[in-house]
């Protein structure tokens, strides 16, 4: 959040990118980002600006009959009230003209996470005689990374989850030797009340998915079509969660089990998609240990090529991760992906991430494997939960 005591690390970050300042706007909601940063408090039905300049105190615009939302903007802090568009259009160029702006934009949507101004309003920053450039890396630093209590909760939920799978495994496999096998929703029903003991919850899934049915990425089971698990079966479990009441941090893991002997090409799946997780981490943890820039692109880039490479390139049809921060599973943070957007933000020290894989060929078989990890205060990537998986657990 903006206040007097985080404004000269702001300032700093936008001194070293070369910007006048950056130029926050929102209107019902539509930018995430300058609702969090600036503590907005109610709902705002009519359009705001923030200015935060490179030197000296921010300026906000905001209209007359909104002034509840800002009462924990500084007194010392500027803010121009407006009623006509004509009093707004007026302030703009006398804060931002001739000036070289960040905002939430994305050039050729290339980000779409970060693309939340609207085309015109951009023309109108514009037109005051701004220049503006993307704020995507600034987002990155002041809105998607991990607290050192969000990283404790991550590690809690993370571990949790791990247990849950894998006692979802031994459950699935009893049931499936005996006369009453589970289905598949009746799994994700369980899970569900295992996230609340753990003090975790989630807003949807997981998804329990069984061989053919896994070849569905987001696949939800349901009880109107029931499917059991079977001898001979792969089960996927995607499990994610974060701490109740939304305060802590997202876990998210996608574990992959076969009852009974796996078929070899089950295993041939399998071992496509670990080894490109692992590639993936590899190349992470290489470039981090040497103090390169990274991005997450080039993560996605490295997995991509172990299942290309393998033959199943077709059938890899998502990035390889999703960035997770406190405000969303998927969050706007850089992501692990070179194949939807092109995703050129660099990996910095707070931000975390999934690292998922997957192979799905309809009809037939689905398989995907999940890790999390971060950036922590070092540089050094942390891989999540402390124990993956590396072999196909055995029902």
């Amino acid at each position: 959040m903006l206040t007097p005591k985080t404004l000269p690390a702001l300032q700093s970050a936008l001194a070293d990118a070369g910007l006048d300042g950056w130029l926050l706007y929102d209107f019902r909601g539509l930018n995430p980002v300058a609702g969090s940063l600036l503590g907005m408090h109610g709902f705002v039905t009519r359009r705001i600006f923030a200015w935060i300049p490179t030197e000296g105190n921010p300026v906000a615009i905001t209209h007359a009959i909104e002034q509840a939302p800002w009462v924990d903007w500084p007194a010392e802090w500027e803010k121009i009230v407006y009623v006509s568009w004509r009093v707004l259009e007026e302030a703009l160029p006398r804060l931002v003209g001739g000036k070289r702006v960040a905002m939430e934009y994305s050039p050729g949507d290339a980000v779409p996470v970060v693309d939340r101004v609207p085309a015109g309003v951009l023309e109108l920053v514009r037109a005051s005689g701004a220049e503006v450039v993307t704020s995507a890396e600034l987002v990155s630093r002041f809105f998607a990374r991990w607290s050192a209590a969000e990283i404790a909760a991550h590690h809690r939920n993370a571990e949790a989850l791990r247990a849950l799978a894998l006692e979802a495994f031994q459950r699935i496999g009893a049931a499936a030797r005996g006369t009453s096998p589970l289905h598949e929703h009746e799994v994700q029903a369980w899970l569900q009340e295992g996230f609340g003991r753990h003090g975790m919850e989630s807003d949807h899934g997981p998804i329990i998915a069984a061989t053919e049915n896994a070849a569905s990425p987001h696949y939800e089971p349901s009880a109107p079509a029931p499917r059991a698990f079977r001898e001979g079966d792969v089960v996927l479990i995607d499990l994610f969660a974060t701490d109740k009441g939304g305060a802590g941090m997202w876990a998210d893991q996608t574990w992959m089990a076969s009852i009974g002997t796996p078929t070899a090409r089950a295993l041939e799946v399998w071992s496509a998609i670990r080894d490109a997780r692992d590639a993936a981490i590899a190349l992470l943890r290489r470039k981090l240990a040497a103090g390169e820039p990274v991005r997450g692109g080039e993560a996605d880039d490295a997995a991509r090529a172990v299942i290309e490479a393998r033959g199943f390139g077709e059938y890899f049809t998502h990035r390889t991760g999703h960035s997770i921060d406190a405000r969303g599973l998927h969050g706007m943070g850089p992501n692990i992906d070179n194949l939807e957007t092109r995703e050129t933000r660099l990996l910095v020290p707070g931000v975390g991430f999934s690292i998922e894989p997957g192979i799905y060929i309809a009809g037939e078989i689905g398989m995907r494997t999940e890790v999390n990890g971060y950036v922590d205060a070092d540089g050094a990537l942390v891989i999540t939960p402390a124990g993956i998986q590396h072999d196909l657990v055995i029902l």
